[in-house]
């Protein structure tokens, strides 16, 4: 089992608190490469790619499939902004967006989150 699922598997899902909640209070250092009053972005500290950064949202949301209908234009900014940073970071011949939802997802914080990886072939199936 990789290191990811192991995460994955021990993540609890009900944390009502997660690391991402953390550094959007300021509890714990991250420098955001993008900031604004809906996300924030950031480098991973657990790259996969040589480019590898995370948008996650200000509004705490657990899981994709637990979004809701009001969060739809939030959805679409988050893609936005992704796609807007991956430009900004030279990412201009390609990137991969990965969003992991709960356990068999490989999901290890329970704050959604887009995951951005580029500057690298990706390759398929991704896994």
């Amino acid at each position: 089992m990789s290191d990811e699922v192991a995460k994955a598997q021990a993540a609890v899902a009900d944390s009502e608190d997660t690391i991402f909640g953390k550094i959007l209070r300021k509890e714990i250092p991250c420098t955001f490469i993008y900031e604004d009053d809906r996300c924030v972005a950031f480098h991973d500290i657990n790259a996969q790619a040589p480019t590898h950064f995370l948008v996650i949202p200000r509004k705490p949301i657990p899981q994709l499939s637990k979004a809701t209908e009001e969060d739809e234009a939030l959805l679409g900014h988050l893609m936005l902004v992704g796609k807007k940073v991956a430009a900004e970071q030279g990412l201009g011949d390609g990137f991969r967006v990965v969003i992991n939802d709960g356990k068999n997802g490989a999901q290890s914080v329970y704050h959604l989150h887009l995951h951005i990886l580029g500057g690298r072939q990706m390759k398929w199936p991704p896994g």
